[in-house]
């Protein structure tokens, strides 16, 4: 996983600045949603718009010699696996656009056309079946937290044979990177266990991945947590933290599926699982749950943000109005003086003379000067008053 290339200021190039854009992963959920034929027949094969060529890959190996290959052609693969029974054989198939292919794969490994169905589907929930001579179906989701600042997933479904492991996904990269390694190291116990364990090496390391992309998610909250406290966040900021929210729970429902899948293979019979191997799906097990705790806690950090966010901007209101009511409270008084001397009384009133009870300081030679040292000594009064109260200060 590589660090966070970008900063919470930067614009992310999925969602606009306003937040009326959808994201990618939202995007690409709404288009599965649309392309789904409602009635058809179950079992029916469709493969999505702008899926990739299929890229065949074969892994055959056993404790003493280890081969891999690509291949262009599936009948090369297929006359290889089949000509080394005694070996243990990883067959990954990475692309889906080719019908002919996946119905030939059906045939050949006796695959139930359902089973298919949701492999191309390419969003199913994490799960696990057994159907015929003990093989299971295991479906789960690879997760990284990408440049755009999103969770982007992708299925990864594995069939279990009696020498053979079967993947498919629908990419050419993915995090299995490192069962590949070990496969090809010459002290890997992996070549000696029989295939059930290559699943669950792949299923952990799917697991284990899920660590990195809370970590990479978990350094954004911080690096959110900063520009609030430090900068003046405006709306762009709290658009980021409610996708970095929504991203949270998308994660959770895609991590709850993968540990009950795991709960339930625990709970399979010795024939199907046996107890040498449960033992290593229950550190899977271990992993699901602390991976929920950490998703958990990092849902609660982002709703503090939001939290904090408003409370920013509640602060930011209130020095606002702190200083339009200093600002009101130093004019009001000076406003009413100068309301007191716009009253234009009549100083004269013929024929009984002068009436003196009306605004007598108007005719005196220093009377002008007056009103304004008066008004001017006010103001000082007024900025010292709020000094000495503490309300000047930002603190």
């Amino acid at each position: 996983m590589d660090s966070l290339p970008l900063s919470p200021d930067q614009p992310a190039h999925s969602v606009a600045d306003d937040g009326r854009l959808s994201s990618v992963a939202d995007r690409s959920a709404t288009q599965l949603a649309r392309d789904q034929q409602v009635g058809s027949r179950p079992g029916t094969l469709a493969v999505r718009e702008n899926s990739l060529k299929p890229r065949l890959f074969l892994f055959s190996y056993d404790d003493q010699q280890f081969t891999e290959h690509e291949y262009a052609r599936y009948d090369e693969l297929l006359a290889e696996f089949r000509a080394h029974p005694e070996l243990r054989h990883w067959i990954d198939v990475r692309g889906y656009d080719d019908l002919e292919l996946m119905q030939r794969l059906i045939d050949d490994f006796q695959l139930h056309p359902l089973q298919m169905e949701d492999v191309l589907g390419d969003y199913q929930r994490a799960k696990v079946e057994v159907f015929d001579d003990n093989r299971l179906f295991l479906v789960s989701r690879m997760t990284e937290f990408t440049k755009l600042l999103e969770i982007d997933d992708d299925q990864l479904s594995l069939f279990t044979g009696t020498n053979y492991v079967l993947t498919f996904q629908d990419d050419y990269e993915d995090c299995l990177d490192t069962v590949r390694q070990r496969i090809r190291s010459n002290f890997s116990q992996l070549k000696r266990k029989p295939p059930l364990y290559l699943a669950y090496a792949i299923t952990d390391v799917v697991l284990d991945q899920y660590y990195p992309t809370m970590a990479a998610i978990g350094d954004y909250i911080e690096k959110l947590e900063d520009r609030i406290l430090q900068d003046r966040p405006d709306r762009r900021v709290l658009n980021r933290i409610l996708r970095v929210k929504k991203d949270i729970i998308r994660f959770r429902r895609m991590v709850y599926p993968e540990r009950e899948k795991i709960a339930e293979i625990l709970r399979m019979p010795d024939e199907v699982v046996p107890e040498e191997m449960k033992m290593y799906f229950r550190d899977c097990y271990d992993h699901a749950i602390q991976t929920l705790e950490l998703a958990e806690s990092y849902r609660e950090s982002v709703s503090s943000l939001v939290e904090l966010f408003m409370s920013n901007q509640s602060n930011r209101m209130n020095e606002v109005m702190k200083v339009l009511t200093i600002i009101s409270s130093i004019f009001i008084p000076l406003s009413f003086v100068a309301g007191l001397y716009g009253m234009n009384f009549s100083r004269e009133a013929p024929p009984n003379g002068p009436n003196p009870a009306n605004m007598p300081e108007l005719y005196q030679p220093w009377g002008y000067p007056a009103v304004l040292t008066l008004m001017a000594l006010m103001v000082v009064f007024q900025v010292y008053y709020f000094y000495r109260k503490g309300w000047l200060s930002n603190r």
